[in-house]
C-alpha cells in the first residue's frame, strides 16, 4: 500500500484489503487481523482510521438492510461481519496503546519527580479512579520499566522490588481470599473474637513478608494500627509499597466478590459498604501513625484513604441515609475536600464530592458536631443541585431536617423535611420520600412537645406521617430507612408517654438496625429503650438496654452515650450500687454476645468517667 496516498485513502484500502482477504477465506484467526492493523496504522492517526472504519460500517449496514438481491445481500452480510472483526481488533489495539502510553507516562512522572514526591506520584498514577487504571499485568510492566533505572537510583530499585513483591503476595492471597468465610460460619465481616480466626489472621498465615504479615496480625488482634505504624521507624520504601499493594488488592478483591452477592440483604451491599469504610479507616489510622515518624509515608496513607472514598462515592449502593461514620479531622478532612475538588475543577465527577460531604455531614451529626454537620450538608446540597444529582440533593434536605431536630430548631427541621417531601415526589425518589415522611412526622412531634401542645390531633397527624414512611420503606424493602422509621416512631410514642408502644417500636428498631449494620441507630434505640423501661419502673431492663446503648454510642465517639450514662447514674443512685451490679451480672451473657468480654468490662469504667465529668 503506497505511503504517498492520502491517509484516508490508505486506511480505506487497508480496510478493503482485510475484508477481501477474509471473504477469500485467507484469514485464519482474529490475531491476523490484529497484526495487519498494527502494521498498517501509523501511530497518532487513530482518529482518522476510526472515522473511515465508521463510514465503511454504516455503508455496509445500510446495504444489508436495503439490498433486495439475495447474493449481493449475502456478500454484504459477510463483509459486515469482517468489518465488525476489524472494529473489535482495533478496540483491542487502542486499549493496548492507551496502556502502553499510560505506563510510559507513569515511568516519566515517577523518574523525574523529586525524591520526596515520588511516592505521591506513584499513588497518583496507580489511582483506580484514573480514566485508564493500570491492571496487574500493566503494574508488572511498570515494575520492569523502573528496573531499568535501578543502577542509577536506589529508590527506583525499591519501587520496582516493592511492586513485584506486592503483586506476588497478592497472587498467593488471591487463591485463598475467602477461605476465612468457611472457617467463620456464624458471621461475615471483620468482627469476631481477636486472634487466629477471621480474615486478617487467615491472610497473615499466607504471607512470608515481615511488614505486611505484622500489620495483618495487628489487625487480627484488634490492636492499634496507629501504634503499629509508629513502631516502623526503619521502614523501607520497598516494604511500604508491598504492604500498600497487598492492602489495596485485598480491599478490591473483597468488594468485587461482595458486589456479586446482591441476592442476600445481609451480605452484598452491606458487606461492600463495610469493606470500603473498614479499609478507609485503616488507612486513616496508618496515616496518623506514619505521620508521626515521617511526612512522606503519612501523606501517602492519607492519599490511599481518599482514593477509596472517591471510588466508594461512585457506587450505586452508596448509603445516603446512615450507617457510616467518617470522623476525619484536621489535615485529613482538608485533604479529603482538596482531593474531591480535583474532579470538580475538571468539570466532571461533581457528584463524588457531594456524596462524600453527605457522608461527612451525617457522621458529624452522630458525633454531636451539629453546626459542622449543617455546613457539610449545605455545601453538598448546592453541589448536588448544580450537578443534577437529585437523590443526593433530597438526602441532604432530609439530613438537614434531622440535624436541626438535634439542635431543637424544629421550625427549620419541618421546613427542610417538607422540601424533601415535595422534591422526592416530583423526582419519584421513593427512598427519599419515605425518609422525608419520617422526618416531617418526627419534627412535628418534637415541636409539639416543645410548645407543650397537648392536643391529641397534633400528635395523631405527626404519627400518621411516621406510619406512612414506615409502610413505604417496608414496601421498598429498604432496611436502612425502615430502621430509621421504627426508631422515630418509638421515640415519638416515648415523647407522648405511651411507653409500652414505644418499647415495641424501639425493639423492632434495634433489630432492624442490626440487620442494616447501623451502629448509631442501634445505640440510639437501646438508649431510648432504657428510658422507656425506666418510666415503667423496670430497673433490670433499664440497666441492660442502657449499658449496651451507652457502650455502642461511646464506641463510635457519639456524645449521646452521656444521655444513657446520665439515666443509669440516676437509677444506680435510686436502687443502690449492689442491686445495679446484680442486674448487670444477670445480663452478662446477652451483653457479651453483642459487644464481647472487653466491652462488658468497659461498662463500669464508662459510668465512672461520666460521674467524674459531671
Amino acid at each position: 500500500m503506497p505511503d504517498s496516498l492520502p491517509l484516508r485513502d490508505r486506511y480505506l484500502a487497508l480496510i478493503d484489503e482485510i475484508v477481501e482477504t477474509t471473504l477469500k477465506g485467507k484469514i485464519s484467526s482474529v490475531e491476523m487481523v490484529y497484526q495487519m492493523l498494527l502494521k498498517g496504522i501509523t501511530s497518532g492517526t487513530g482518529e482518522v482510521f476510526e472515522l473511515v472504519l465508521s463510514d465503511r460500517l454504516n455503508a455496509l449496514q445500510s446495504q444489508v438492510d436495503n439490498e433486495k438481491d439475495e447474493l449481493k445481500k449475502a456478500k454484504a452480510t459477510r463483509s459486515l461481519r469482517a468489518i465488525k472483526t476489524i472494529q473489535s481488533q482495533w478496540q483491542r489495539s487502542s486499549e493496548q496503546n492507551k496502556a502502553t502510553e499510560a505506563i510510559a507516562s507513569a515511568v516519566t512522572e515517577i523518574t523525574t519527580a523529586p525524591a520526596d514526591e515520588r511516592l505521591a506520584v506513584f499513588l497518583r498514577v496507580t489511582d483506580p479512579n484514573q480514566k485508564y487504571p493500570l491492571n496487574v499485568q500493566q503494574l508488572q510492566q511498570l515494575s520492569k520499566a523502573l528496573q531499568q533505572f535501578a543502577q542509577a537510583d536506589a529508590d527506583l530499585q525499591q519501587f520496582s522490588e516493592g511492586i513485584t513483591r506486592g503483586l506476588a503476595s497478592w497472587q498467593r492471597l488471591q487463591d485463598n481470599l475467602l477461605s476465612w468465610m468457611y472457617e467463620q460460619k456464624e458471621s461475615l465481616g471483620f468482627g469476631g473474637v481477636p486472634g487466629e480466626r477471621g480474615p486478617w489472621a487467615s491472610w497473615a498465615k499466607q504471607l512470608n513478608s515481615e511488614l505486611p504479615q505484622a500489620l495483618l496480625r495487628t489487625l487480627a488482634m484488634e490492636e492499634s494500627a496507629i501504634e503499629f505504624a509508629q513502631r516502623q521507624r526503619g521502614i523501607t520504601l520497598r516494604d511500604w509499597v508491598e504492604m500498600a499493594l497487598i492492602l489495596q488488592y485485598l480491599q478490591r478483591g473483597l468488594i468485587n466478590w461482595f458486589d456479586q452477592q446482591a441476592y442476600d440483604v445481609k451480605a452484598g451491599p452491606k458487606l461492600s459498604i463495610s469493606t470500603f469504610l473498614t479499609f478507609a479507616v485503616i488507612w486513616s489510622q496508618l496515616a496518623s501513625g506514619f505521620g508521626s515518624i515521617g511526612k512522606v509515608y503519612g501523606d501517602a496513607c492519607s492519599q490511599i484513604m481518599l482514593q477509596i472514598l472517591r471510588t466508594f462515592a461512585q457506587r450505586p449502593y452508596f448509603p445516603f441515609y446512615g450507617g457510616i461514620f467518617a470522623s476525619f479531622t484536621g489535615t485529613y478532612l482538608r485533604d479529603a475536600l482538596d482531593y474531591l475538588d480535583e474532579p470538580l475543577r475538571r468539570g466532571e465527577g461533581t457528584q463524588e464530592k457531594a456524596r462524600i460531604l453527605t457522608l461527612l455531614g451525617y457522621s458529624q451529626r452522630a458525633l454531636g458536631q451539629y453546626q459542622r454537620s449543617i455546613d457539610f450538608h449545605q455545601e453538598a446540597l448546592e453541589i448536588a443541585r448544580n450537578a443534577g444529582d437529585r437523590p443526593c440533593e433530597i438526602a441532604n434536605l432530609n439530613h438537614l431536617s434531622r440535624t436541626y431536630v438535634q439542635q431543637q430548631n424544629y421550625a427549620e427541621a419541618i421546613n427542610y423535611s417538607q422540601r424533601a417531601l415535595i422534591l422526592s415526589r416530583q423526582a419519584g425518589d421513593r427512598t427519599g420520600e419515605a425518609n422525608a415522611l419520617v422526618n416531617l412526622g418526627y419534627s412535628e412531634v418534637m415541636q409539639a412537645q416543645q410548645l407543650e401542645n397537648l392536643e391529641p390531633e397534633t400528635y395523631e397527624a405527626a404519627i400518621n406521617y411516621l406510619e406512612q414512611g414506615l409502610k413505604l420503606s417496608e414496601k421498598l424493602g429498604d432496611i436502612q430507612s425502615k430502621a430509621l422509621c421504627v426508631s422515630s416512631l418509638g421515640i415519638a410514642y416515648l415523647v407522648i408517654g405511651e411507653h409500652q408502644t414505644a418499647i415495641k417500636y424501639l425493639e423492632d428498631g434495634f433489630k432492624t438496625a442490626q440487620v442494616s449494620g447501623d451502629l448509631y441507630l442501634q445505640g440510639r434505640n437501646l438508649a431510648y429503650l432504657s428510658e422507656a423501661y425506666y418510666h415503667l419502673q423496670n430497673s433490670e431492663k433499664t440497666v441492660y438496654t442502657g449499658c449496651l446503648g451507652m457502650y455502642l454510642l461511646e464506641q463510635i465517639a457519639s456524645n449521646e452515650w452521656r444521655q444513657a450514662a446520665g439515666l443509669l447514674t440516676i437509677l444506680q443512685g435510686q436502687i443502690g450500687a449492689e442491686a445495679f451490679q446484680k442486674f448487670l451480672q444477670q445480663h452478662r451473657p446477652k451483653i457479651i454476645a453483642v459487644i464481647g468480654v472487653d466491652g462488658y468490662d468497659h461498662i463500669p469504667q464508662l459510668l465512672e468517667e461520666y460521674k467524674q465529668d459531671i
